[in-house]
């Protein structure tokens, strides 16, 4: 289970006070207690910019990947059979791939990897990974927080992998039928929008954490 760690210092303003780019609060610090205290307030952190100051989001529409709806073309159900799904087994390595610096768009600083790492070592962040005979060819991070799974950066090393991944996480997340469990994606960007994440509103979507909270975690995390 779990390690519940000491509460933060802060308190974040409601979501509804966030400008025209979702920023609702700028500063505090990335300990365990505030990173959970903002995913289950409807909030993240990202740089506000590459060389930004940290920000707190809670975007207006926001990207969900509703469960049942994953995209599963036939090719990328062929190339399932190419690699071996693992969880949690390098989750540092994961962010480092995610953090690479060559990557475009790329935000994850240093600060940022070593707070997830710190939060996965207390049972809260976890991995799904992709292997292959040379090793990782890809996977995905996030948060779990009982139903909510908190969608971070997910990277590939081989064509799908990625996608694999993913695949992967929405099997574990299924696995019990519960529908409450919640799939954030923060932006449904292009790319994920044609694996079949779409835009909710804000107050939907906050609707829907306060429900997906309520839930237990998947098995392989209680």
């Amino acid at each position: 289970m779990p390690i519940e760690p000491p509460p933060t210092r802060w308190r974040f303003p409601p979501v509804d006070v966030a400008d025209e780019h979702g920023i609702v609060a700028v500063g505090g610090d990335l300990e365990a207690g505030t990173l959970l205290a903002a995913y289950r307030r409807g909030l993240f952190p990202m740089p506000a910019g590459r060389d930004g100051p940290m920000a707190w989001w809670s975007p207006d529409p926001r990207g969900v990947l509703p469960l049942d709806a994953l995209h599963t073309s036939r090719s990328l159900r062929r190339s399932t059979q190419h690699f071996e799904l693992r969880v949690d087994t390098v989750f540092a390595e994961v962010v480092e791939a995610c953090s690479d610096p060559r990557r475009p768009g790329g935000w994850i600083t240093d600060d940022i990897r070593r707070a997830y790492v710190r939060l996965h070592a207390l049972g809260w962040a976890h991995s799904v990974e992709t292997w292959d005979d040379e090793g990782l060819a890809g996977g995905l991070y996030g948060v779990a927080i009982g139903g909510l799974f908190a969608g971070e950066s997910m990277f590939h090393r081989r064509t799908d992998a990625s996608k694999v991944a993913l695949l992967g996480l929405v099997e574990l997340l299924t696995a019990d039928a519960d529908a409450r469990r919640l799939l954030d994606v923060q932006w449904a960007t292009a790319h994920l929008a044609t694996l079949g994440a779409v835009d909710v509103d804000r107050t939907i979507y906050l609707e829907r954490l306060e429900a997906a909270l309520g839930a237990p975690l998947p098995g392989p995390w209680r």
